[in-house]
C-alpha cells in the first residue's frame, strides 16, 4: 500500500488572474477583487488519476480544504491528522507536514506555489519524496510537475511501482514586492527529493534578461510591421515581449498584461474580468513569450490570460516570440501549457510557430505528457 501525504494551500494562485503577481498576504484583497480559487480544483485534477488505483494507495491529510475536501470528492481513501484554522496560513503548512512526516509517508503530495514550497522544504527530510502539484502564480520551483494532470499521471506511476529515478530539485522563490514593482528577486532556499521524469517534472525558471539585444529588435520589427489599424494585441509579460514595448516606444508592465492599438497604450496591467471585457467582441492578438528553462507559455506569472480570453482571442491569433537561444535552452523538451482548463490545453497542444527574428520562424511542438499518448 503507497502512503501518500497530501497537504493543499487554498489560496494558492488566486493573485493571478487579478494581476497581483501572487498571493503572499494578498489573499483578501484577491478575494475582494473577485479572484476565485484554483488550488482544490488543480488537485482534484491530480488525484483523479489514480481513481482506477484506490485499492493501491491510502491518503493522510489535513481536514477541510487543505485536503480532505478533495479526497471526499473523489472518494479517495484518506484518513484525516491535522485540523487547520480557517482560513489556513503557513503555519498550518508547517504543522501538517511535521504530522505527515511523523506519520512514515512514502511521498508528500501538495498543491500550491514558490512559498508552498519553501514552507514544505523546511519540515521534510532530505530522505523522503516530495511532488508539488502546480497551483501558484510564479512558480520558480523545479519540484513541481509540468501540469496538474501530468503530476497526477507521475504520481500513478509511482503507485503502481513503476520504476522512477528520483533527483535533488532546487526550491526557488522571489521576493513579491519587488515582483510588482517589476523586479525580478529569486533566491535558492533548499532543495528536495522528486521523481527525476523530465516529461512530467518542470525545470527551474531561468531568470534574467535577454542579452542578446539585436536578436530582441529583429523580433519587435518583425512584429510591429505585423501590427494593423483595426486589430487590438494583448501584450503579455516578460522581456521578449516587453522589447516590442520599448521599440513601440510604449510604457509596459514587464510582469503584467497591456493593451495595445493603433500604436497606442489602451490599458496597462489588466486583469483577467478586465482583459476579457476590452477584447470579448474585438479582433485581437495575443502576444506572448515562453518562460525560459521551463518552456511554459500559459499557466506560469500570466493567469491574467484566462481560459476566456484565450477563447476570446483563439488558439490561430497566437503570437509567440522566442529566441532561438531560450528555445535551445528546453534542450529539446516540448512547450508546456497549464491554463487550467484541461479541454483548452488539449486544444492548444500542436505545432506552433514561433517569431524568433525578422522573417524568421521556426515550429515548435506544443505537447503536455497526459497527452502524448493519444
Amino acid at each position: 500500500m503507497f502512503r501518500i501525504g497530501l497537504i493543499v494551500n487554498p489560496l494558492a494562485g488566486l493573485g493571478g488572474s487579478v494581476a497581483l503577481k501572487g498571493s503572499d498576504g494578498m489573499a483578501a484583497e484577491a478575494l475582494a477583487r473577485g479572484a476565485e480559487p484554483r488550488a482544490l480544483q488543480r488537485t482534484q485534477l491530480a488525484l483523479t488519476e489514480l481513481a482506477a488505483l484506490k485499492d493501491q494507495f491510502f491518503i493522510y491529510t489535513a481536514a477541510g480544504d487543505m485536503g480532505e475536501s478533495v479526497c471526499r470528492a473523489l472518494n479517495l481513501p484518506h484518513q484525516t491528522l491535522y485540523q487547520p484554522a480557517c482560513p489556513s496560513t503557513a503555519a498550518d503548512t508547517h504543522q501538517a507536514a511535521q504530522l505527515l512526516v511523523r506519520e512514515g509517508v512514502d511521498l508528500l503530495l501538495f498543491a500550491g506555489g514558490d512559498g508552498t514550497a519553501r514552507d514544505i522544504c523546511v519540515e521534510v527530510p532530505e530522505s523522503l519524496c516530495v511532488l508539488g502539484i502546480p497551483a501558484g502564480v510564479k512558480i520558480h520551483s523545479g519540484v513541481y510537475g509540468v501540469t496538474p494532470a501530468g503530476t497526477g499521471r507521475l504520481l500513478a506511476r509511482l503507485v503502481r511501482g513503476e520504476p522512477v529515478s528520483l533527483v535533488q530539485a532546487d526550491v526557488m522563490d522571489i521576493d513579491e514586492a519587488a515582483f510588482r514593482e517589476g523586479r525580478v528577486r529569486a533566491c535558492r532556499y533548499g532543495e528536495m527529493r522528486v521523481p527525476g521524469e523530465l516529461e512530467y517534472i518542470q525545470a527551474v525558471k531561468v531568470a534574467g534578461k535577454e542579452s542578446a539585444e539585436l536578436v530582441l529588435t529583429d523580433i519587435a520589427d518583425e512584429l510591429i510591421e505585423r501590427m494593423e489599424d483595426d486589430c487590438y494585441y494583448i501584450m503579455g509579460s516578460g522581456t521578449t515581449v516587453a522589447a516590442v514595448m520599448e521599440r513601440l516606444g510604449l510604457e509596459n508592465t514587464l510582469l503584467g498584461v497591456d493593451l495595445v492599438h493603433q500604436g497606442r497604450l489602451i490599458a496597462s496591467d489588466l486583469d483577467a474580468r478586465g482583459l476579457y471585457e476590452y477584447v470579448k467582441d474585438k479582433k485581437c492578438k495575443l502576444v506572448i513569450t515562453l518562460i525560459g528553462g521551463q518552456g511554459h507559455i500559459f499557466g506560469r506569472g500570466n493567469q491574467q490570460l484566462s481560459p476566456q480570453v484565450i477563447r476570446a482571442v483563439g488558439p490561430d491569433n497566437i503570437w509567440l516570440l522566442a529566441t532561438k537561444s531560450k528555445l535551445n535552452s528546453l534542450h529539446g523538451r516540448p512547450l508546456r501549457v497549464d491554463t487550467n482548463d484541461p479541454e483548452l490545453d488539449r486544444q492548444l497542444c500542436g505545432l506552433i510557430r514561433v517569431i524568433t527574428g525578422y522573417r524568421d520562424e521556426v515550429l515548435v511542438r506544443v505537447a503536455n505528457p497526459e497527452y502524448e499518448a493519444e
